[in-house]
């Protein structure tokens, strides 16, 4: 009975107030912990017994968490130039501009938002090749929508009880299939062609939704598969040789027609049979409820996965994010119904792909070629056979003409990530790169294989998750309760009876909760020093870090041009040139690289010159600013400090001098914001100083916001 009125507080409290306000109302009881330590024994990764997997549908994750506090999402004070003096903020339809606008789901059906185009036609139209100009044109309107923590109360509660990934992004800019098959093996492309430096065609490779989807059902008559098998072994493919458990937790009739399980694009899987340990273990049925008792019986596998059905997968049209939460809840249930199990265990939330659904960062990838087939960019690794060849052009628009028919196959916008154990409990971010190989990155870590399909480049710039973690001294002891997010249906049976949401015909002002969160120490430790002459300017990417990066580079006198990325290895560096001649010796480079790296190189070869070299004192936690005046003339700049509270000065440098300021960032949280400018030159520097400890996501975020 007290389920029944409870049931009946939810619905008429949503025909009331909203489904959002409704369970706003119960985020409180987070509060009341179920005590569940970590179990240690080694204080490693070791330590972890269980992993669980569960991938959802069609999510990005400015569209969910763009407006939560100490994320990088709407207050974003480094977005993307566009021409006009815009930014990343306006898109374009082909005609009108618009901007991201909330979802209110307290007065419309917001929360059954419209489904947007997410093939790899229209993904790569709106990614622009890194221009990020035309999310509207190609996505339709609903691209910009997304939603507050009234909204989705239970995405916000779980995000701010463990840790979410602001850097976590699909795979492959284009849909479900594609995005899967990196999922489940580890690539969408064959790993022994890449190797030959063979770029990838259809007939090898996943670019858009064709394998996975399957004809008949389990066990009689059978499925019938779309297309030729890849042949490359997956991660279950992996598990199995090397004897370490695990199993899909699904319906395989009930799967949204195979598409949630990127197995079945596979040889292995397809040709398996009844009593095969394939088919047994990943293509069998077995339930939530099969689930629960596993873990109450102590018999978990090593690793899961867990496939929803349509009505529960979070797909825009096809579900809703209360539909998920309910869903996520059912999961958490079962797993934490065993203390004992729960103490050893890892739990990961990722979606798939972002629907058509707009992110404003621009996705790490390999450097793009423009329509003459040059490459905009370097790497100091390999990239042959890291690109998607489409010969006939079946799988690129026609209006899509920023680059040729051979394009980087990776990485996609970014995608929410939680991460759920007793050692990533807190409210933490982790802010490094992150994408679909990292999870089975992780699995290599903690159970000693080696995923064979994981490309170089990957392995150079996504991590392994392992920094999302603490497993020496684990942050929080307890476990929270979560929001009621039970009757999920009933609500969204009532919800959808109001108005249509529509895009708004004005632009909304941008909106973040402003604040902190702690943040994940990262691997990173980054510089670019420029040289400029009388017909270039010359810059320098150093990565003296433990992981690898890409640098995106957008020249604001040519923003009609693909903006270069750089690929740099951990402990390397790569250095190209920009032709100032045709600009009459005119620059101005924005480079962009993770959690808020930002250097601004502008001015003019007949102006002032002055180059910075910008580095950290770990002891003092001081940054140390060096300043060469490499002029003829003597030089008058202005240091001015953009955030953080920094009083400026006027610096004077002789003609072939050098100074040097250092000041402590100790209050800010090792963050950084300044710029040095005069007489039409300006270089500018922000970015996290890392010291190996874990510390505070950006104190200025969400502050300004700029539109």
């Amino acid at each position: 009975m007290a389920d029944q009125n409870r049931r009946s507080f939810l619905k008429t409290a949503a025909s009331a107030t909203g489904a959002g306000a409704a369970l706003a109302a119960l985020p409180a009881a987070i509060r009341d912990a179920l005590a569940v330590q970590a179990k240690q024994v080694t204080g490693t990764i070791k330590d972890v017994k269980h992993i669980v997997i569960l991938m959802q549908e069609n999510r990005s994750f400015d569209h969910y968490f763009g407006s939560l506090r100490g994320v990088r999402g709407f207050g974003d004070r480094h977005p993307i130039p566009q021409d006009g003096g815009r930014n990343v903020w306006i898109q374009s339809d082909g005609e009108s501009q618009m901007m991201p606008f909330h979802l209110d789901t307290k007065t419309t059906d917001a929360l059954r938002v419209p489904g947007t185009p997410h093939s790899y036609a229209d993904a790569q139209g709106a990614w622009g090749q890194g221009r990020m100009t035309e999310w509207p044109r190609y996505k339709t309107p609903y691209t910009m929508g997304h939603y507050r923590r009234d909204d989705i109360p239970f995405q916000f509660a779980l995000a701010e009880s463990f840790t979410i990934c602001d850097h976590y992004h699909c795979s492959v800019t284009a849909g479900t299939d594609p995005n899967r098959v990196v999922f489940w093996s580890g690539a969408s492309n064959d790993p022994e062609l890449r190797a030959k430096g063979v770029n990838a065609t259809d007939e090898y490779s996943e670019p858009d939704n064709f394998r996975c989807w399957v004809k008949g059902a389990l066990p009689k008559p059978g499925y019938t598969y779309a297309g030729n098998n890849l042949r490359w072994p997956t991660l279950p493919d992996v598990l199995e040789k090397a004897g370490v458990s695990w199993r899909i937790y699904q319906d395989p009739n009930n799967n949204w027609t195979g598409a949630m399980h990127g197995g079945l694009a596979f040889e292995s899987f397809r040709t398996c049979k009844p009593g095969d340990a394939l088919y047994e273990k990943g293509m069998s049925w077995w339930s939530l409820e099969q689930l629960k008792r596993d873990v109450m019986n102590g018999m978990l596998p090593a690793v899961s996965w867990i496939l929803p059905s349509p009505p529960y997968s979070e797909h825009p049209s096809a579900s809703t994010p209360l539909e998920g939460a309910e869903f996520t809840a059912r999961v958490l249930q079962a797993l934490t119904s065993n203390p004992e199990v729960w103490a050893s265990t890892v739990f990961f939330q990722t979606f798939d792909e972002n629907d058509g659904l707009f992110d404003h960062l621009a996705p790490p990838a390999p450097p793009s070629y423009d329509r003459d087939g040059v490459m905009q960019g370097k790497a100091t690794l390999d990239l042959a056979g890291h690109y998607f060849h489409d010969p006939d052009r079946k799988h690129i628009a026609k209006t899509d003409d920023w680059s040729g028919l051979v394009r980087p196959f990776g990485m996609g916008p970014r995608v929410p990530m939680y991460v759920v154990s007793p050692w990533s409990k807190g409210g933490w971010v982790s802010s490094q790169v992150f994408d679909h190989t990292s999870v089975g990155q992780f699995l290599e870590k903690r159970f000693g294989v080696v995923i064979p399909a994981i490309t170089p480049w990957h392995r150079a710039v996504s991590g392994d998750l392992t920094s999302a973690f603490d497993f020496v001294t684990p942050n929080d002891p307890t476990f929270p309760k979560l929001p009621d997010v039970s009757g999920a249906s009933a609500i969204v049976l009532d919800h959808i009876q109001r108005p249509r949401i529509l895009p708004p015909a004005r632009h909304e002002a941008l909106f973040q909760e402003t604040g902190v969160r702690p943040s994940r120490a990262l691997p990173y430790a980054f510089n670019a020093v420029s040289k400029v002459d009388a017909k270039t300017i010359t810059i320098d990417f150093r990565n003296t870090g433990k992981q690898g990066a890409v640098f995106h580079v957008y020249d604001r006198l040519h923003l009609d041009r693909i903006p270069r990325r750089y690929t740099v290895e951990a402990g390397k560096r790569i250095s190209d040139v920009w032709d100032t001649a045709a600009d009459n010796g005119r620059y101005d480079l924005f480079v962009l690289a993770p959690n808020g790296f930002r250097r601004d190189f502008a001015g003019d070869a007949a102006g002032p010159q002055a180059e910075i070299d910008v580095t950290y004192q770990a002891k003092t936690r001081k940054l140390q600013l060096v300043i060469r005046n490499t002029g003829k003339a003597p030089a008058t700049l202005k240091l001015e400090h953009n955030a953080y509270g920094l009083a400026g000065e006027e610096l004077s440098i002789a003609a072939g001098g050098r100074t040097s300021k250092a000041w402590s960032v100790a209050e800010s949280g090792n963050w950084y914001d300044f710029t040095l400018s005069g007489a039409g030159l300006t270089r500018r520097a922000a970015g996290r100083a890392e010291t190996g400890e874990h510390g505070v996501s950006d104190p200025a975020m969400g502050t300004k916001l700029i539109s």
